[in-house]
């Protein structure tokens, strides 16, 4: 009876343990992905005591399961990066401008700007694929 048991809290752990290994491999996507991030949220805030901060993320949850849909967020992502990429543009002519001048003061300012709309342009495009 005990080898009964123990086989079957075996088989019982073993199953739970895949179940978790495969939720984690399943990557959440979309509204389904936002919505998550936002539990996980909540639960570090009721953790902490934050009530505050709590109630504002249980409304933004609320928002989100009512207004959420995939292809509107894809929508907004795609909008994110052409924002992006315009403003990649526009700090490569204002640098290029600088260059011309010999300005070494800009240029630095520049090339600052410049890496800064690189960086979130890539932001961007990470978050296009989520």
């Amino acid at each position: 009876m005990k080898l009964i048991s123990t086989l079957a809290l075996s088989a019982l752990l073993g199953l739970t343990a895949h179940g978790a290994l495969a939720a984690e491999q399943t990557e959440l996507k979309g509204c389904a992905a936002k919505k998550q991030a936002i539990s996980e949220q909540i639960e570090q805030a009721r953790a902490h005591g934050n009530s505050n901060q709590q109630a504002g993320l249980e409304k933004a949850l609320s928002e989100v399961t009512a207004n959420c849909t995939d292809s509107s967020l894809r929508k907004e992502r795609e909008q994110k990066v052409l924002d992006a990429r315009h403003e990649v543009n526009k700090r490569t002519k204002d640098l290029d401008k600088a260059m011309k001048r010999g300005d070494s003061e800009k240029i630095n300012k520049r090339k600052d700007k410049l890496a800064e709309s690189k960086k979130e342009l890539q932001e961007a495009l990470d978050n296009l694929e989520k």
